[in-house]
Parts: structure tokens; sequence; C-alpha cells
């Protein structure tokens, strides 16, 4: 049988390293599914459930690899169900590309079945580079400039191919002759740093600084050391944009962790105290967080120039990407002997600390979510890797858990779309089998997709070298974030029509389908829960049924905040009642802390 185009392809993505490919298959890349079958040795196909987990999968190789992910999609339907995980991957800066099939050539523009203007479609998500192959010829510098064009502008690109091509015969090159493209395999990344005279700018205005105050985000995922290094010499406090997360350990004193609604008090603090803004690899959008204007000058290093000066107005901003840049930064920077600010930043966190410990050990009904996750924190194997949905779930994420070195995390950080914490995890696990993956997961997320995401655990956790793909699931009948966001940011009660969730069995479910299940309703039975999970031989679903009023609590509760929530009150909010209680509790922790405490630990003692 002669080579065809869909075999081309598949070689010339294997060539680039690409080993699997997530997708859905369908009569429109018929073609590529007969090349995926012959090239088994080569390219692995990942079924999945619906192609948004595709291209959430793809997404999450690209974040923990840093290598493209790749997803494919028959025509119509199965693309436009791409676009939602594709958006995902554009807004957080991923290099991903989409192979879609489209209809015959010789149909289109006839308002053939599931026809669809797939340029047109493609045009926003994969602005940078989206084509249609019309012929043989074609799918060479298609395929090289979609994967090159991904990997430099941290992006989504898409081909498009027409199902009649797919079978036709390749054309590995084009006679060298006018009008035809002749391209290669390969992309190196380039040294991106500042000039001698910019980096002599940015350190006059650190080492003129008293207070200074970083804020690190994905860009520094593989700048750890030298994070560290610069503001050990600053004496500066390091907060963390959500998607950076994994960039510095929390076990390090002057790490204040998560900052804006989801953030720690000591991160608001570090903001508020600050006289110099030190941003480097992050986008954190929120100003309300940040210094106010005027009152700290500004330092920025972003490896993409179109991000600087928008979210702080800075003296200096530079293109440059964040570890060589920093580390060309070093020698012009001197070591801040008076360490009072630093001394403040550890004595905040370990406040925080302490305010944390006791909101987790406060009583729920039947469960306080906190104590899952600091629970869970405790026991967090080596690199591990945890993927969080969107939703309150995200919240005890970014406060909660504790990051070491050599851990990875990720969410949908800036689409912050529900559904991809399941679908991230299990990426994870075909990236790396021999981690741990825990997916941390709301009941809505569950139930609009992560469910039938399990279905594909099922199929693939025994080609896992290491079986444990952990889904935490919190069961509390409630979409909880948006509930919250009505009472706090509306001043609207709770509106059970569209916030209560129908009650389902997560864990015989799991059980079902031939996954451990382990329901949860016990407050004294979640650290035996985590470790039977983390000792299993199998994928595990944790069901824990969780109290929806404990409310995640802004770092800073504005006035307006507090008018609303006593508005969604006095407008007669069905769980009025459990709403004052649980948010009294947490406020008290935050005013005694030590107290609160020690009061949980002598009844667990007299218990």
């Amino acid at each position: 049988m002669a080579e065809t185009v869909s075999d081309f392809m598949i070689q010339r993505l294997s060539e680039w390293g690409v080993k699997r490919i997530y997708g859905y298959p369908g009569d429109g890349i018929n073609g590529l599914m007969g090349a995926f079958e012959r090239a088994q040795k080569k390219m692995d196909f990942v079924q999945v459930r619906h192609e948004e987990m595709a291209a959430f999968m793809a997404c999450a190789h690209a974040k923990f690899t840093g290598e493209v992910g790749v997803c494919c999609a028959t025509s119509g339907p199965g693309a436009i169900h791409l676009l939602n995980g594709l958006y995902d991957a554009n807004k957080d800066h991923q290099p991903v590309v989409a192979i879609v099939g489209q209809q015959a050539r010789t149909a289109l523009g006839g308002d053939y079945q599931q026809e669809v203007d797939l340029v047109s479609l493609f045009k926003d998500v994969a602005h940078e580079y989206v084509h249609m192959a019309t012929v043989p010829g074609q799918v060479r510098h298609l395929v090289d400039r979609a994967i090159r064009i991904a990997l430099v502008e941290r992006t989504v690109t898409c081909i498009i191919l027409p199902n009649d091509l797919q079978e036709c015969d390749a054309v590995k090159a084009e006679p060298h002759k006018h009008g035809t493209i002749h391209s290669g395999i390969g992309y190196a990344a380039p040294r991106i740093v500042p000039t001698d005279e910019d980096l002599q700018r940015a350190a006059d205005v650190l080492n003129a600084g008293k207070r200074v105050a970083m804020l690190v985000g994905a860009g520094c995922l593989r700048a750890t050391d030298e994070v560290i290094e610069v503001a050990e010499i600053l004496g500066a406090g390091v907060a963390k944009a959500l998607l950076g997360k994994a960039a510095v350990p929390d076990d390090l004193p002057f790490v204040t962790g998560s900052i804006g609604l989801l953030g720690t008090k000591p991160s608001w603090d570090l903001m508020m105290g600050c006289d110099t803004l030190f941003m480097v690899g992050s986008n954190f959008p929120y100003p309300e967080f940040l210094p106010k204007e005027g009152t700290a000058r500004g330092v920025q290093i972003d490896i993409d120039g179109k991000l600087l000066n928008m979210r702080y107005p800075m003296e200096v901003a530079l293109v440059g990407d964040s570890a060589e840049t920093l580390r060309a930064l070093m020698p012009l920077l001197k070591k801040k002997t008076e360490r009072a600010w630093r001394k403040k930043i550890e004595e905040n966190m370990r406040e925080w600390n302490e305010v944390l410990k006791a909101r987790a050990l406060d009583s729920g009904d039947p469960i306080n979510p906190q104590r899952l996750f600091t629970e869970l924190s405790k026991r967090l194997p080596d690199n591990c890797i945890i993927s969080a949905d969107s939703g309150s779930s995200a919240n005890w994420y970014a406060r909660d858990l504790m990051f070491r070195r050599g851990m990875m995390g990720s969410c949908s950080g800036t689409l912050a779309t529900m559904g991809c914490g399941v679908p991230y995890a299990i990426g994870a696990k075909f990236a790396f089998p021999d981690r741990v993956a825990i997916a941390c997961v709301g009941d809505g997320a569950m139930q609009m997709n992560g469910m039938n995401e399990l279905i594909t655990a099922s199929k693939y956790w025994k080609e896992w070298s290491d079986p444990r793909l952990i889904v935490l699931v919190l069961n509390n009948c409630d979409l909880n974030q948006v509930t919250w966001e009505q009472r706090i940011m509306s001043g609207f009660p709770k509106f059970e029509g569209s916030q209560v969730l129908p009650e389902f069995p997560y864990a015989a479910y799991a059980e079902l389908i031939g996954l451990k299940g382990i329901r949860l309703d016990n407050p004294e039975d979640i650290g035996a829960a985590w470790d039977e999970a983390l000792s299993a031989t199998q994928p595990v679903v944790i069901d824990a049924h969780t109290d929806p009023e404990i409310a995640t609590l802004p770092p800073h509760i504005s006035m307006e905040q507090a008018a609303n929530f006593a508005k969604s009150i006095l407008k007669g909010d069905p769980d009025k009642g459990a709403m004052i209680r649980q948010s009294y509790k947490q406020m008290l922790d935050g005013w005694m802390p030590h107290r609160r405490a020690r009061k949980h630990e002598h009844a667990e003692e007299a218990g």
C-alpha cells in the first residue's frame, strides 16, 4: 500500500517528537484513524469521551512537560467540541496543535452534511496559524509550521484536513521550483535577555527599595532557584499567582502563597506594604490586589512584550526569559542588610499558618473542605502532580496545599473553565505514568464531564507504571463558588433553582467502572481515607460530603463585600443560619488563631 497523506502526517509529527495524540474518531478523520492503526509502534492514540477532553489533555501535556500537545477531532461537531479546551490552552499560553477533519474538497461550498467553515471557526482561538490543506504537497509545511509556531508563540495552532485528501498518496517533497515550500523539522528556543543598560536600570530600582515584594507566575516554573536567590538578596517576600503555585516551594518562610481572591492574607499584606513591586513571569489581572498606583515603584520581567506594563505602571519593564534574566540581574543587585521587612513577612506567614490550621479544624456539616486539603497536604507524595478544577476546589488548592520542590500543579488559570480537573490529571498520568496524579474537583465539574473521563481512566490505567490517580470530589450538592459569588459580589440570596445539584454516588460509580471508591462523611476518617487512596493499586475516587456553607473568605474583606453578605441574608438566603455560623467561626479564627487552634487540640485530646 502506498503511503497516504495521513501516514505522512503521523510520521512527520513523530519526527517532531510527538508520541501521543488525544482525540475521538469520526468519519471526517477515517483516513487519519487508519494511519494511527498502521503506526501503533510510533504514535499512541488516546481515546477520550468527548473532544473537549482531548483538548484539555493536550493542554495539560503542554503545561506539565513544556512540549507541544496535540489533539484531533472529526469534522463539524467534533471540531466544534474542541473549542473550549483549546481556548484554555490559548489563554494560558500553552503550545497545542489541533488537527481536525473536513468534508471532501469537492463538496465544500455546497452546504454539505457537517460542513462548517472551520477556518473561520478556529480563526480566533488559533489566530497565529490555522490553515486547510488542499493538496498533498502542503501537508509537510503545514505540520512543520503548526508545531513551530505553537512553540514559538506559546499558543494554539490548527490544521484542517479534508477527508478525501487524507487518503491521497503522500507527497513528501514538492519539485524544486517556484511556488513550492520546502520546510524542515526542529526548533531551538532562543536565550532572551534584556540589554545590560536595561538590566542596570532594573537593578537601580530594586536596590533602592526598602520593602520589595515579588510576584511570580507560570513564567517562573522553571526559574525556581533564581527566584529564591533574588528574593534572598533583596530580602523580599514572594507571592504566587495561581498558575505559578509550583514555581517556589511553600516551605520557605518568606513565600506568602497565592494572591487574589483565592490568596492569603500575608500576600495581601505584602502587596499593600511594599515600596517596590517586582513582577516576574506573571500576568496576574486583578489590580485591587496589587499596590495602589503611585505607592510602589515597579519592575517587570516577561518573555512576551505584549504583556508588559499592563497590570501596574512599571518603571522598568524587561522582555526576557525569567531564569536567564534573573541570573543576569543578580550580579547587579546589592544584598539588603536591613531585614526588618523580611522578618515581618515571615512573622505574618507563621500567624497565617495558624489561621489555616484553626479554620481546617472547625466543624462542618458533615465535613469542612479545608480539612480535606490540609490532611492531604501533610501526605503529598514527592513529585506528585495536582490539578484543580474551577470553583471552590481551586480556593482550597491555592491556600491549603503546601507544595514542595519537584511537585507540579495547574488549573484553568485565565479562562477559568469548569471541567478541566479530571482530564488534566489524566493527561499528567500519560505524560508521567510513574508519578501520582491528584485531581481536586467540585461536584458541579464532576457532573459536567469528570465522571465521563473516569471511563477513560478505567480504560487505560493498567498501562501506567504507577496506577495511582486520585480524584477528590467535593460533594456538597451546590455550585458553591457561584453561590458565594452571588452572595458576596451581588448581594443576592442563593437561588436554589440554579445552584442546587442532584445527589450522585460518586464512590459507587467508581466501583461500577472498575475503580476504587471511598465514601467519606466523617471528619475523623479523612486521614485514613487519604492513606487508603495513596496506597491503592488502582485509581481512586474519594466522594467527600462537604459543607457548602464554609465560605472561601477573601484575604481582605471590603466594606462592599460585607454589605452584600448582609443583603443576601436580609433578602432571605435559604441557608442563612449556617452561613452566619460558619463565617463567624472563620473570622474568629483569623482574629485569634492560636487560641482557637489550642481549643481544637484540647477537644481532640479529650475525645
